[in-house]
């Protein structure tokens, strides 16, 4: 087990790199970051006669992340603290899951249907705010597409009175059959329903204009036109004076850990310009039918617009 002490950031990384190409794991131990506070990282401590440079927890859950692994705390002492670092299994995420007759890449059984983003800080504190900023309590018909196993609503269920949510209608939309069956018992109040059904033909169910539609993750997937249908919905499907939340995945989901970043074909790292230029494309049509827009976020990038007609 290596100790760190004194070695820079580059040392560190071009170390652990090394180690885990032909390891699944490594330990290390570092100076406790809880020794002080009011420090910043780079900054050195001596501790009897040695040096050490101060790094927080959050640098280590960073490079954790950065080199796919997940970060583990063997023990901990007054001085140091030894951490492992797990290397993830790529092979072990829902994109690679097959979706066919006999497969539901999305649904009760998949790998998907396992993620709990309501768990994660960097999803759930996002959501809550565009959430807020839409007035959610002031919405009575909401539209979900890709709605899976109805997460987005059990926030909106949290963070209404109970008087206000009974007046709120909640359609929620999945080409999953088993996840819709799961949010149908999830939520079986009158003022819920849920749709199995190919979003590339809404027409089909004859829907209500909603005053917010929500989509988290959907519109991009593969098999969608995602303008057409973009421009569809604000067109046809939100009232005139409506919002609307979409959720753009900047992340990848490996072996349980939501890991930042989107992944574009053909490229071994992050690289995020399709995923900015779909997000610009929403903000300035939107801008232009006279909408506030806004984007928040980090592992997901949240756009939400209300209109100032």
């Amino acid at each position: 087990m290596k100790r760190i002490t004194n070695e820079s950031m580059f040392e560190i990384i071009s170390y652990l790199e090394e180690e885990l190409k032909n390891k699944n794991e490594v330990l290390f131990e570092v100076l406790n970051p809880d020794i002080k506070i009011d420090i910043y990282a780079g900054e050195i401590i001596k501790l009897e006669n040695q040096e050490f440079v101060y790094r927080s927890y959050k640098s280590w859950t960073d490079l954790a992340e950065l080199l796919f692994s997940k970060l583990l705390i063997v023990s901990i002492k007054v001085q140091t603290v030894v951490i492992k670092l797990q290397k993830l299994n790529k092979n072990d995420s829902f994109h690679k899951d097959l979706n066919d007759e006999k497969n539901e890449k999305y649904g009760e059984l998949s790998t998907f249907f396992r993620i709990n983003k309501n768990e994660e800080p960097a999803f759930l504190y996002a959501y809550i705010n565009a959430l807020k900023n839409v007035k959610i309590e002031e919405k009575r018909n909401i539209l979900n597409l890709g709605i899976n196993k109805a997460d987005e609503f059990e926030i909106i269920k949290k963070l209404v009175d109970e008087d206000v949510l009974k007046q709120m209608h909640f359609i929620g939309i999945d080409y999953s059959s088993s996840a819709i069956e799961y949010s149908k018992k999830r939520f079986p109040q009158d003022n819920f329903n849920f749709y199995n059904q190919d979003i590339n033909k809404l027409e089909e169910l004859n829907l209500k204009k909603a005053d917010l539609i929500i989509s988290i993750g959907t519109l991009q997937s593969s098999g969608l036109n995602f303008k057409l249908l973009f421009m569809d919905l604000i067109q046809n499907y939100l009232e005139d004076k409506g919002s609307i939340i979409l959720g753009f995945p900047n992340c990848r989901w490996i072996n349980g850990e939501m890991i930042y970043g989107a992944k574009a074909a053909n490229y071994s790292y992050s690289e995020q310009s399709v995923l900015y230029k779909d997000v610009y494309f929403c903000k300035k049509y939107l801008q232009q039918k006279k909408y506030r827009v806004t984007l928040t976020g980090k592992n997901y990038l949240f756009l939400t617009a209300t209109s100032i007609k």
